[in-house]
């Protein structure tokens, strides 16, 4: 439970998750107001680590819905669990037996039989995905809808029940409302429109890329031990090929994997051998390498340039001076 939005703030630095005010605001509300948040961004900003994180620091269960072309009810909320099934019918052929004696057409035998489905569509039979599992767990949970935008349209609509009234339906046992509300995020690269009725349901929240101050403050609580001129260095550098026309613009997960090789490399400054020979861990295709590559000497002969125009100017010696004087 949190008592702020600066006690979110701190509880979530505390895991070493730096976030702005405009995160741990939504945070905050979407807790008090019992609704879900809708995170959307580039891949690799810490939507997916800022649900993880949350979970954490408000002491639920995580439980996470991975989405995918193709997902469906089924593997989203239950399936029966037919080889248990029918190895309990293997077992009770006897009793079925008893129960279809005296029956004289085949009718009144399934009629019989039929009768009986209550016990094997139960819930004794039912293996529960992750959304039945977040409705029905005795404990407060964060369920996590990861990636929604690639799920199909369909399943989106069929989010839409979960999210406004916490409940799911299952047509042999009927309609199962939540035990505890459980605190949802649903996380999109934006690779498609969300429809809506689904942003009606949810408080909106977009991470952009971090401004340079704030990479500053997200090394320096995830990779302590790198040197502070060498994380004021990479974050320069990032954020200048950030501004390149790449076609996979490195995020905040690939600034600290590059600080990572860095120091697995024991570079303690980025120079040009360095900085080439490390570039394919944060650029993922190879025009994106080349394109950076053609920029390097620029973007290094600038850095250059700047540290000479910051250096003091040396005065003349002593005696060059006085001899000026008498010329």
């Amino acid at each position: 439970m949190f008592d702020s939005v600066e006690a979110v703030e701190k509880q979530l630095g505390d895991l070493s998750y730096i976030c702005n005010e405009n995160i741990s605001t939504v945070v905050f509300l979407a807790e008090r107001l019992g609704k879900p948040i809708l995170i959307e961004g580039p891949a690799g900003v810490g939507k997916t680590e800022l649900a993880k994180v949350v979970a954490e620091a408000s002491g639920r269960d995580l439980i996470r819905l991975q989405c995918y072309e193709g997902l469906d009810e089924a593997k989203a909320l239950y399936e029966w669990e037919y080889s248990k099934q029918l190895l309990y019918t293997q077992i009770l052929k006897e009793r079925f037996s008893d129960v279809m004696k005296g029956a004289t057409t085949v009718r009144e035998a399934a009629e019989r039989v039929g009768q009986e489905d209550s016990v094997f569509f139960s819930q004794n039979f039912i293996v529960a995905r992750p959304l039945l599992h977040a409705i029905t767990a005795k404990k407060p949970t964060m369920l996590l809808i990861d990636e929604v935008d690639k799920g199909d349209p369909e399943f989106e609509a069929f989010l839409l029940e979960v999210l406004s009234d916490f409940q799911v339906t299952v047509p042999e046992l009927g309609t199962i409302k939540a035990t505890q509300i459980p605190m949802v995020f649903l996380t999109s690269n934006n690779t498609r429109e969300m429809s809506d009725a689904l942003k009606r349901r949810c408080l909106h929240l977009y991470i952009d890329y971090p401004s340079e101050d704030l990479e500053i403050r997200i090394l320096k609580a995830k990779v302590p031990e790198a040197a502070d001129n060498l994380i004021q260095d990479l974050v320069a550098m990032m954020q200048k090929l950030r501004e390149l026309d790449l076609k996979k613009t490195p995020s905040i997960s690939e600034t600290l994997d590059w600080a990572r090789a860095l120091l697995a490399l024991n570079s303690t400054d980025l120079d040009k051998d360095v900085v080439n020979q490390t570039l394919n861990v944060i650029l993922k295709y190879e025009g994106d390498v080349r394109k950076a590559q053609g920029e390097l000497d620029k973007l290094l002969a600038k850095k250059a340039g700047e540290a000479a125009a910051a250096a003091p100017v040396a005065a003349p010696p002593a005696a060059a001076a006085k001899k000026g004087a008498l010329h």
